[in-house]
Formats: structure tokens, C-alpha cells, sequence
């Protein structure tokens, strides 16, 4: 028997093993919010040595890894990357082929061989993809763990191995076994070597954005690595990262699609609109604050008499006729739609030395806001005119400095001539280490004073190191980030220090505590159908993995709708706002990075109602009540109605508001609240209605 056969056996002896270990089923797990690394990967046993590992595997990449592939990625460009990527993909042909013999997938057995003798021959040994871009022939990803997986191996428990990371004995199994079936194995010629030790790197390379990622997003990156691992292996082992998923998505939303708003019908509604909107505008503009407040217990009269007009609907300042909505929840999702590819485009990979993209002109720095504290960082890009106007721009709740859409908008914003900074939430673990032990972020009118002293310091910075004075400040916000931006003003208004000449709002919580209670009441729903949660949460993150890749690989994406059902988008935003809950959390109980924490067992019962609740509640604040009004909007009354250096841009949609609370800020605020028709929260930012208006808003006059 030859050494290779020895060690199949020896292999599937071992997974046979493991298997016996874990055939129990995992007893469910009863809280407010799902744990996904514990549906998917059970109970993380070795929690503890997994830890420490996984620290030694950051540092080791941190200082030993990464350098290697800065070096590879600036002798490199990325064209050559690439060809030499899909080589090493063609030559793993193999592996995908053995493991759909094992599944009985004859189909994916025939298309691969298609595609590896087509590769081979026309793509010039595989350095290009003519299967796919000529003859439509897609690749597949299968490996031999997918294999072992159709023969009912059960995963075993998670591991951080040294090096290769977090992986299960089934996992490592399968790695082991596809390295004996790839060709480069058996290289034995010192040049051939140092061949596959190059295609080596060139493939490791390609991690190096995810773990940049989370290391810089996520307060435990363990835990998120930890989840993304789980997940991402359930939906390859059971094939759900096949394109006809995406596809049959998105034709069972068309089906879905709100009847088209070009229609006649739409058009005659849009013209009586108009005609209404032009009698509100100037009902509107008559309002004064002096009427609004002598109204006290009755502002909500007020309001229904201001608005009886086409049936005292609150009415659009702007219509988006293309639109086509879905619902509130995938229309916010939308945002996603909100990109600018340039902002990236490069010859040379990310981590190339030569790579002077937009992004990586951008610069990191910090200041000090509390001594015994980790300094804040903060981002910033500077004009060749180093006293021309200044850009700060507060993200939306749980976003750190790296957030994408920060980096669009400083792209807007320095295309018109201006110096932009870029700061994290105060709703975010960053934000909340370099702040005070007792400062706990919710509080909008105490967020705007911490907010207003950092910001103060960075300017200070920013000013003495370049030996300039900026012209005007303008400050940029969206939702939580919104909210504080006009908090932040009125207390410029009462007492100016930052000397900031406009402010800009986009989807501002208008009542806090009633955007709280919607963002808890959406991504709970999944308690009310918990059966297969595990296949419905992994078809959808599928379906947005392979959005992303076709993000990334500047595909055109119809920006008509997206492919999710309105439970998927609950699953969606309800997990992304949890993880942004959890990160603060993990932060504010000072949980330690390399020990077993039984801290999820908290977080996961935790909403963001429990959170004010928790932290928020207490001395000034006894009760919610007693939040409600430090909390609101509306409460800034006498900013908003005697000031006109501020614009806000809202929808009629956004479900984390309602009509009310709509028309309220409409009075106090008139022309300067501008109402889009859909986008819901965030949803209409991609759309050229609202970036050409805030092109005009922005113009340096």
C-alpha cells in the first residue's frame, strides 16, 4: 500500500472518530438574538487555548506574514496577481473534481473538466477565464471537505490551529486531503519550489483584506471570525454559492416589485404632488415658533391643521421616479448601492507601497481625549490648500473611521475643494475606549459634547501641523451620526467654539427612543419563525457574498432591487445592528481578548432597549420618560426654527420615524428639511437626485 492510500485511511479514520464524538444533536439555545457561531459550529469547547492562538496567529500575521505580501503586492501589480491566482485555481482542478465524484455531482464533474481543458488550452494554462467570459461556464468551489460532509462526517467541534487558523477536524481533514490532490504537491526541484512558494503567497495575499477588516471593525475579532467561519462553511458545504441562487433570487423579487411607477397612473398622482407641495411649502413657511410653542399640549393639532391637504398626507420635496420599492427594510438596504469604484481604482493592490488610490491617500492620526486612555484615531485628507474649507463627517451608529461610505463622502466633499476628516460613531467601541470610564454613549445631548471636544482637539491638531486656519467648517452626518450633528449645533448655537458655518443631516432618529423600539421590534422577528433558521440565514448571506464579489469585480448590479425578501432584510439588519450592540457592549464591561468570556451570554439577551435600560437609565434619568426629551429631535425647536445654516434630508418612508414625527419636523424646520419620495433610512444615497443636491449644498461660493 503506498504512503499516499496510508494516509487517506489514517485521515478518514480520524474524521471517523471525531464523527462518533458529535452525532449528539446540539441542544437550542434560547435567547433574544441568535448565536451563530453556536447554531452553526456548536459549542466552542476549546474556547480558551482558541483564543490564545488565535492572538498568536494576528501577531504572527501583524509582523511576519503581512510584510511578505506588502513586498509580493509591490513587485506585483494586480493584473499579474490575478493571472496568477486563476493559474493556481486551474491547477486545484483535482480536488473540485474527486469531491463532485464523491457527491454523485456528475453535472459540476462535467463543467469543471470543461473548463480546465478550455483554461488550460485557450486561457494559456489557466492565467485567464475564457469558460467563463466566452462560453458562460461557471467555476464551482468544491473541495474535499464538501466531500467528507456528503458522507455524513459531522464537523467536530471549532479549533485555531497555528497558522492555518480556525478550522474544524473535519475541516482539517479536508485541507489535508486536497493537498494531496493538488499537483503542486509533488514539486521537488528547488526551482519549482520556489515557484510554488510564490503562487503560495500570491494566494495567502488575498486574505489580507478580511483580516484588516476585522481588526479594525470589530471590538472581538475572535467571535466574528469565529461566525463568518461557520457560516461561510455551512453554505459550502451545502452548495448555496451557486449562482442559480442569486439568480432565482432575483427573479422571485421581480415578481414581488411594486407595480412600476412610471405608469400613467404614477404620473398623474406625481403632478397633484406638485400642486399640493407648492400650497404646503407656503402654508409651511408661515408657521412660526411662536405658534408652534404657544400650542404646547396641542402641536399634534397643529400639525393635522397644517397639513389637510390630499388628505393630510405629508407630501414629498423631491420625488425619485425610478425608484421602484421593495419595502422600508431592503429599501435601506439600498445604501449598499451607494459606491464609487474610483475611490479604490488602482494598478496595484491594496496593500502595495505603489498604490496611491483615493482610499490609501487618506491618513490615520490621533489625539488624546483621556489620559490614562488609548488615543482616538481619526482620518483625515488635506488639499494642496491647506487653509481651504473643512469637511467632518460623523457616520451612522456602530461605523468606525474605515467605514466605506465615509470614504465615498470624503470623496464628494474633497472633489469640491475641501479638506475632510473623518470620524467613528460615539456608538462604537473605538470611540468609547479613549473616552471616560462613566461615559456610555446614547445620550445625544452629552454624545455632542464629547464629540465637540474630540472634534475641537483634531482641528487644534490638524491646524498646527500644517500651519494653517480653514476657511469654514462644514459638518456631515447620517443617521446616529445625524442626530448628534444637530445636537452638536445647537450647542454651537447657544455657545460657538468650533466656528462650523453648516451643518448637513441626513436620516436623523427624529424621536430616539421610538427609532430604538423599531430597530428591536424588526430584528426580533426572528423569534417568531426560529424553524431553519440555519438554511434561510445562510441562502442569505450567500446571496450577499455574491453580491459583494460582483461589487468587487465591477459587475453591473440591477439597481432596480435587491434580491431579498423583507424577512431576509430583518435577518440582515437585525444581525448587523446587534453586532454594532455587541462591539459596545464586549467594550464597556472591559471584557478581556484572550481568556473564555461568558460575556454572550448577555449580549445575546441584550436589545438596545435593554441597553438604555442598563446604562443609560439612572441619577438624572430615572425613567424612560425622562429620556424622552434629551433624546428627541424635536427638542432643539428654537435651533431649528431660528437658524438656516443647516439642511436635512429625510424620506417619507424611513421606518425608523413616522408621519407624525415627520410633519412636526417639517413645521419647525421648513425648506430646510428636504423629503425624498422612498429610499426608507439611508436608501436613497446612491440616487443621482440626492448627490447632485448635495453638490449644490456643498459649493464653495
Amino acid at each position: 500500500m503506498s504512503k499516499y492510500r496510508k494516509l487517506i485511511l489514517i485521515l478518514l479514520c480520524f474524521v471517523a472518530s471525531f464523527n462518533c464524538a458529535f452525532t449528539k444533536e446540539i441542544p437550542k439555545q434560547h435567547y433574544k438574538y441568535p448565536d451563530y457561531s453556536y447554531e452553526y459550529l456548536g459549542p466552542d469547547k476549546f474556547e480558551h487555548i482558541n483564543r490564545k492562538v488565535f492572538a498568536f496567529n494576528l501577531g504572527l500575521n501583524k509582523y511576519a506574514i503581512r510584510p511578505v505580501h506588502i513586498l509580493w503586492s509591490s513587485i506585483l501589480p494586480e493584473y499579474g496577481m490575478e493571472r496568477i491566482q486563476y493559474a493556481y485555481k486551474n491547477v486545484e482542478y483535482p480536488k473540485r473534481l474527486v469531491s463532485s465524484l464523491i457527491q454523485k455531482d456528475f453535472k459540476t464533474c462535467g463543467t469543471e473538466t470543461v473548463r480546465f481543458l478550455t483554461n488550460t488550452t485557450i486561457g494559456l494554462g489557466g492565467m485567464f477565464d475564457p469558460a467563463k467570459r466566452y462560453f458562460k461556464v461557471e467555476p464551482s468551489t468544491e473541495d474535499m471537505e464538501q466531500a467528507l460532509t456528503k458522507c455524513k462526517c459531522n464537523s467536530g467541534s471549532y479549533i485555531v490551529l497555528p497558522v492555518i487558523s480556525g478550522t474544524t477536524p473535519r475541516g482539517a481533514a479536508g485541507k489535508i486531503l486536497d493537498i494531496s490532490l493538488n499537483p503542486t504537491t509533488y514539486v521537488a526541484t528547488p526551482v519549482l519550489a520556489m515557484v510554488k512558494a510564490g503562487l503560495t503567497v500570491n494566494r495567502t495575499s488575498y486574505i489580507q483584506p478580511f483580516i484588516k477588516m476585522v481588526e479594525s471593525t470589530y471590538a472581538d475579532p475572535y467571535d466574528i471570525t469565529k461566525k463568518a467561519y461557520g457560516i461561510d462553511n455551512y453554505i459550502k458545504c451545502k452548495n448555496y454559492d451557486r449562482k442559480e441562487i442569486l439568480e432565482k433570487a432575483f427573479e422571485d423579487t421581480k415578481k414581488e416589485l411594486i407595480p412600476n411607477n412610471k405608469s400613467p397612473e404614477f404620473v398623474e398622482n406625481k403632478n397633484n404632488l406638485i400642486e399640493a407641495q407648492k400650497n404646503l411649502e407656503n402654508q409651511t413657511d408661515k408657521l412660526s415658533l411662536t405658534e408652534i410653542v404657544n400650542c404646547k399640549n396641542n402641536v399634534d393639532d397643529l400639525v393635522i391643521n397644517s397639513y389637510k391637504i390630499n388628505n393630510s398626507k405629508l407630501m414629498a420635496d423631491v420625488i425619485l421616479f425610478d425608484y421602484n420599492p421593495q419595502n422600508p427594510i431592503v429599501d435601506s438596504m439600498r445604501t449598499a448601492l451607494f459606491s464609487m469604484p474610483e475611490i479604490h481604482k488602482s494598478i496595484w493592490n491594496d496593500l502595495s507601497i505603489w498604490n496611491r488610490s483615493f482610499a490609501k491617500r487618506i491618513k490615520t492620526s490621533s489625539v488624546n481625549i483621556t489620559p490614562e486612555k488609548e488615543n482616538y484615531k481619526f482620518r483625515y485628507i488635506m488639499q494642496k490648500d491647506k487653509n481651504s474649507p473643512l469637511a467632518i463627517i460623523y457616520p451612522s451608529i456602530g461605523e468606525g473611521i474605515m467605514s466605506e461610505h465615509s470614504e465615498i463622502l470624503a470623496k464628494i466633499f474633497y472633489d469640491s475643494g475641501y479638506s475632510v476628516v473623518i470620524q467613528g460613531s460615539h456608538f462604537q467601541w473605538e470611540f468609547v475606549k479613549s473616552m471616560p470610564d462613566a461615559y456610555k454613549p446614547g445620550i445625544p445631548t452629552q454624545d455632542a459634547d464629547y464629540l465637540k471636544l474630540t472634534t475641537a482637539k483634531i482641528i487644534d491638531k490638524l491646524e498646527n501641523k500644517y500651519s494653517c486656519k480653514f476657511k469654514s467648517k462644514t459638518l456631515f452626518g447620517t443617521s446616529f451620526g445625524a442626530l448628534t450633528t444637530l445636537f452638536l449645533a445647537n450647542k454651537e448655537y447657544k455657545n460657538n467654539t468650533l466656528n462650523i458655518s453648516k451643518y448637513i443631516s441626513v436620516c436623523p432618529p427624529i424621536e430616539l427612543l421610538y427609532a430604538m423600539e423599531q430597530v428591536d421590534k424588526n430584528s426580533e422577528e426572528w423569534n417568531k419563525n426560529t424553524d431553519n433558521i440555519k438554511e434561510r440565514v445562510a441562502i442569505t448571506a450567500a446571496k450577499i457574498v455574491q453580491l459583494l464579489e460582483m461589487k468587487n469585480n465591477n459587475q453591473n448590479i440591477n439597481i432596480e432591487l435587491l434580491p431579498f425578501s423583507e424577512e431576509e432584510g430583518k435577518i440582515i439588519t437585525g444581525f448587523v445592528m446587534h453586532q454594532k450592540l455587541s462591539d459596545l457592549v464586549f467594550t464597556i464591561e472591559k471584557t478581556p481578548l484572550n481568556k473564555k468570556t461568558n460575556i454572550y451570554e448577555t449580549i445575546n439577551n441584550i436589545n438596545y432597549k435593554g441597553y438604555a435600560q442598563k446604562y443609560l437609565l439612572g441619577g438624572k434619568y430615572k425613567n424612560f420618560e425622562d429620556l424622552e426629551n434629551d433624546t428627541s429631535l424635536l427638542s432643539l425647536h428654537d435651533y431649528l426654527q431660528n437658524n438656516n445654516n443647516y439642511k436635512i434630508y429625510h424620506s417619507l418612508d424611513d421606518y425608523l420615524v413616522n408621519q407624525a414625527q415627520l410633519k412636526k419636523l417639517k413645521i419647525y424646520t421648513g425648506k430646510k428639511t428636504l423629503l425624498l419620495s422612498n429610499g426608507a433610512h439611508l436608501g436613497f444615497m446612491y440616487k443621482p437626485e440626492f448627490i447632485e443636491d448635495l453638490k449644490r449644498e456643498i459649493a464653495i461660493r
